[in-house]
């Protein structure tokens, strides 16, 4: 018999900010889908120590699907990183936690959106122009892996960007507070 998807069963996934307890999974995720993933320690340094740093997981039953984190300075919101795990890429999730991402930090005061990504990852890049970033130059060498190109892109944060990504019935438009993003109501991580 087979589950039905993380996707299919959108309306009990759940945005939080993230807390020191949910590292050991956050690792875990980094350890699969990065070439040079985070160490525990760098996330407890953002978690306790970087003011500027915002991160929020994506859960269904307990379960952590994926994770995003931030830095908000002024009036930029800069991604470090945003994870899905590996069983769970494909299905849409990924769009539904940059989304999530784009209207917390807009509802914290950001215009503007920056991240870097691999030159090689035209996945994730197809999924960011669908939310409005666009190009702005080339980071040469910056993967520490491989010395791989990063490129840089920009969005205006604007509600109409990520309202029409989201599907009908997702819990951002259905008014469905528990997938509703209590990680913009000030949750301290």
């Amino acid at each position: 018999m087979s589950h039905p998807s993380p996707i299919e069963r959108r309306e009990t996934l759940e945005f939080r900010s993230m807390k020191v307890e949910d590292i050991d999974a956050i690792v875990a995720i980094e350890q699969e889908v990065f070439a040079a993933p985070w160490t525990a320690e760098a996330f407890h340094n953002e978690l306790k120590q970087n003011m500027f740093a915002k991160y929020m997981v994506m859960e269904q039953d307990g379960d952590i699907l994926g994770y995003g984190g931030m830095w908000l300075i002024v009036d930029e919101a800069h991604v470090t990183n945003i994870a899905i795990r590996e069983r769970y890429q494909g299905q849409g999730l990924g769009k539904l936690l940059l989304g999530e991402m784009m209207k917390t930090a807009h509802w914290l005061g950001a215009k503007r959106m920056t991240l870097e990504v691999r030159v090689s990852n035209e996945v994730a890049q197809r999924l960011y122009r669908r939310f409005g970033f666009e190009p702005s130059g080339i980071r040469p060498g910056y993967y520490s892996d491989n010395m791989e190109d990063a490129l840089i892109m920009w969005a205006d944060l604007e509600p109409e960007v990520w309202t029409r990504q989201e599907p009908a019935g997702s819990p951002a438009r259905s008014g469905n507070r528990r997938g509703a993003s209590r990680a913009a109501e000030g949750e301290q991580a």
